[in-house]
């Protein structure tokens, strides 16, 4: 698609964005500039079995996202009623964003046109705006955790 970004890549200028999170609150990306990393869990949609798993694990951690010093952001292109109601039943901790008309994952270039929908991809912004990490993996397989939490440790 035209309006399909390149893939992100380590060394960007991670694009801006203001999205909604499952309590409609606005989260503005350049809002933690100089403040903290943030890591956006791109993940294909709410409900699906290895999103499910994967977002517990993500909760799960939190805690260590947290001692790391980093904002945790699921990101997929459900409406903020749908994360709302999965946070809910999963009794998720992190906080999910809506790009319900898929405008981050293109600016991203991690839009999968066969479902409309993000890719799962993971991608950390350093404090000073610029893109620390990518990783874009099969869409059928859960991201580890421990992978992330690495390469914060780097940036600390």
């Amino acid at each position: 698609m035209s309006d399909v970004a390149a893939e992100i890549k380590v060394g960007d200028t991670a694009p801006d964005f203001t999205l909604k999170d499952q309590d409609q609150k606005d989260v503005k990306l350049s809002d933690f500039r100089g403040k903290s990393n943030v890591v956006l869990a791109f993940y294909p949609l709410d409900w699906s079995p290895v999103c499910q798993g994967e977002n517990k694990c993500l909760t799960d951690d939190f805690p260590k996202f947290q001692s790391a010093h980093a904002e945790l952001f699921g990101i997929s292109c459900d409406s903020f009623f749908s994360h709302k109601a999965w946070a809910d039943s999963l009794d998720l901790k992190h906080r999910l964003l809506s790009d319900f008309n898929r405008e981050v994952v293109k600016k991203y270039g991690l839009y999968f046109e066969p479902l409309n929908c993000g890719k799962r991809a993971t991608v950390i912004v350093d404090k000073n705006g610029k893109v620390a990490y990518v990783k874009v993996q099969e869409i059928k397989v859960a991201r580890e955790d421990k992978d992330i939490l690495a390469a914060l440790a780097k940036l600390s």
